[in-house]
């Protein structure tokens, strides 16, 4: 980005400005100013809606596939990439700090094709509250200084960069880890601060269990242990830790441990308090399980963070 894209006029004297010419094969700036991705869709999408009259239906919009990132491939056959699919929402299955979680339908208009997903959209920038990003953005630095410094005075510019960071950071984690074959949703597409992701539930639209509301008898409760163990492995084998782990952001899927909640994805190796991120994670879920009934013999802490620094090749 060029330095005086965020120059005010009024910072200098008022001179002519001329542009500089661009050759024919030179593509265009892909960005100017200080409007941000999400801004840049948001306002697609009011041009779009003054063209489109109605949506089929009843639906509350046309599917965002053709706009969006995507997510890794293979993609699951459930996945519904028709632009003429249409998405309905079906009400708030989450509501948090930094972001709310909605479920949609997503399907063609006769009927034919359709899946529920968790809609994860992040809070505007009035109302965001990121307390704790300064930790986790280590490690994740941006190129351009002027940005950096947005982010750094937390200015209303540089919180809506670190609100899409935040999505650009779980969608590319949850990408790495469904392909690696770790216990995560399918991560469908990402738009601007919007995640469509798979929905962990049942076809009525009843949401899978977190870990914390999980009544299990003492085999459960130690089967459920060596599943995140497994999915822990996993995770550090990527050279990652979850960052915010808890019995809260874990769900129990059809007998599974699925891992949710990962903007704060914290890379051990160049976020330089990446290891003090695990050693939480573990104590943490470590305490639950030995809270609801585990021996300390099964879940100790100090083991498991010797064992995922190997996993993860540190010293």
């Amino acid at each position: 980005m060029r330095e005086h894209d965020f120059e005010d006029s009024y910072d200098r004297p008022s001179r002519r400005k001329t542009k500089r010419p661009r050759f024919d094969d030179e593509p265009a700036p892909s960005r100017g100013g200080r409007m941000t991705e999400a801004e840049r869709g948001r306002l697609a999408q009011l041009r779009e809606d003054a063209y489109v009259q109605d949506v089929p239906g009843g639906a509350d919009r046309w599917s965002t596939w053709g706009e969006a990132d995507h997510g890794p491939v293979p993609r699951p056959d459930w996945v519904l990439t028709a632009l003429a699919a249409v998405d309905t929402e079906l009400g708030v299955l989450k509501t948090g700090k930094e972001a709310d979680v909605h479920l949609i339908r997503r399907g063609l208009p006769d009927g034919t094709h359709e899946s529920l997903l968790a809609a994860k959209r992040y809070r505007s920038n009035e109302h965001r509250m990121f307390h704790r990003d300064a930790g986790y953005l280590e490690g994740r630095r941006m190129r351009r200084s002027r940005e950096m410094r947005a982010i750094e005075t937390r200015t209303n510019f540089g919180r809506n960069l670190i609100a899409e960071q935040w999505a650009v950071a779980e969608f590319a984690a949850l990408s790495r880890l469904w392909h690696a074959g770790a216990p995560v949703p399918y991560p469908v597409q990402r738009q601007g601060t919007e995640l469509l992701l798979e929905f962990l539930g049942d076809e009525d639209g009843t949401a899978a269990p977190r870990l914390a509301q999980v009544r299990a008898d003492d085999d459960e409760l130690k089967e459920l242990w060596h599943q995140t163990v497994v999915a822990l492995e996993l995770l550090a084998a990527q050279g990652l830790a979850h960052g915010d782990l808890s019995a809260y952001n874990l769900l129990v899927h059809r007998g599974r441990v699925m891992i949710i909640d990962l903007p704060q994805v914290v890379d051990i190796v160049a976020n330089p308090r990446g290891l003090e991120f695990l050693e939480r994670d573990i104590r943490n879920i470590a305490g639950w399980f030995t809270a609801r009934g585990l021996p300390e013999s099964e879940t100790d802490p100090a083991a498991l963070v010797a064992e995922l620094r190997d996993v993860a090749g540190l010293p």
